[in-house]
């Protein structure tokens, strides 16, 4: 199989070289109502979030729906635009960009689809879909260079070349998947969005899918953000984990350490509720049930986000002083939680409210 570059220097970055950083990003929509569209409030989808992603790694986002994850991701490449903040690719402010310079920017960001049916142009062949990208953005070798590439990433991503001449219709929702891959990774790219990539397939496409992208990942350096709603996937394929609750980060970590010992209220209730293929260990387990609706993002809680459904929710503090991202200590440097009480949850000295 013939090798595809990868991108920049055609090689893996140095592990632990932050390849994305993202400092204080907001994404708000304003609320507006009367006839003169007055603004009344705004819709904080993502409100104040910092993350790195290592070079060569794999961060998966998780938080259940209308968490904001999905808004997260768009912005990071600002196919919505951010409200304030920066996200900086290898050093370079993509939000202090120009059109222009954002386009020739695109080549080292693409994306990844939850719905390969609904991103790829019914009308365009899947030859057509990938050189359109090469054609845009000058890759020299012209038409011929082009198709020679457009066969080379369907061999890639297990297609076969014959596959060039057919229409998304004319494919599974795997393959369809697969063509998707296929199209994210014409430009060379340096960092791969994936907005929940298996989450529309079957369970056993899913896994050939996720083999697909650890080795791309391990053959071409990428370096993924992938968001998912998935526990299992994201434990399989991550590196390190950052958990959403209501537009924010409440906690972030090695992949390990956070599934193995959660400290944030949240984490604890979304891991307790993940399936576990041990009969006796399912048994054994403590199930958390969070009680009451998700708050609106038009009108978050003041002080800690996730207060109205926290089991060890405090008359203190909670109310009052919205935690930050912090290390807590005799845990693992790399993971943090934005609670006041993760020191004594974690000991038992904070007993869990009895569930209504």
């Amino acid at each position: 199989m013939p090798a595809v570059p990868a991108a920049g220097a055609g090689a893996p970055g140095a592990a632990g070289e932050p390849l994305l950083r993202v400092r204080g990003l907001q994404v708000h929509y304003p609320v507006r109502t009367g006839l003169l569209r007055r603004t009344v409030g705004a819709v904080r989808a993502v409100d104040g979030v910092d993350l790195d992603v290592a070079r060569g790694s794999t961060y998966g986002l998780v938080g259940e729906s209308g968490c904001g994850k999905s808004t997260l991701g768009r912005a990071v490449l600002r196919l919505t635009e951010p409200t304030a903040g920066s996200v900086a690719v290898g050093g370079t402010d993509l939000l202090a960009l120009g059109p222009e310079a954002l386009r020739r920017e695109r080549r080292r960001l693409q994306m990844v689809f939850q719905d390969p049916l609904a991103s790829l142009d019914p009308r365009q062949s899947v030859e057509s879909a990938l050189t359109e990208p090469m054609a845009v953005h000058g890759l020299p070798g012209g038409a011929r260079a082009h198709r020679a590439r457009v066969r080379e990433l369907l061999e890639r991503v297990g297609l076969p070349a014959a596959a060039a001449g057919r229409y998304p219709h004319e494919f599974s929702g795997g393959q369809r998947q697969r063509v998707g891959i296929a199209r994210a990774l014409v430009l060379s790219p340096e960092l791969l969005v994936a907005d929940e990539p298996v989450s529309a397939l079957d369970v056993s496409v899913q896994a050939q899918v996720l083999v697909l992208l650890e080795e791309l990942q391990r053959d071409l350096g990428l370096t993924y953000l992938v968001i998912a709603h998935d526990l299992a996937v994201v434990k399989h394929v991550s590196t390190a984990v950052g958990v959403m609750y209501l537009g924010a980060l409440v906690e972030e970590g090695p992949v390990g350490p956070l599934y193995a010992a959660p400290l944030h209220p949240y984490t604890r209730a979304l891991l307790s509720a993940a399936p576990v293929p041990d009969p006796d260990a399912e048994q054994r387990r403590e199930r958390i049930v969070l009680t009451g609706d998700l708050p609106s993002p038009a009108d978050p809680p003041s002080g800690c986000r996730f207060r109205t459904r926290c089991p060890w929710v405090q008359p203190t503090r909670c109310a009052d002083e919205r935690p930050a991202l912090r290390p807590v200590p005799g845990h693992p440097p790399g993971q943090r939680v934005a609670c006041h009480w993760a020191e004594d949850i974690a000991s038992g000295r904070l007993p869990a409210r009895a569930a209504a």
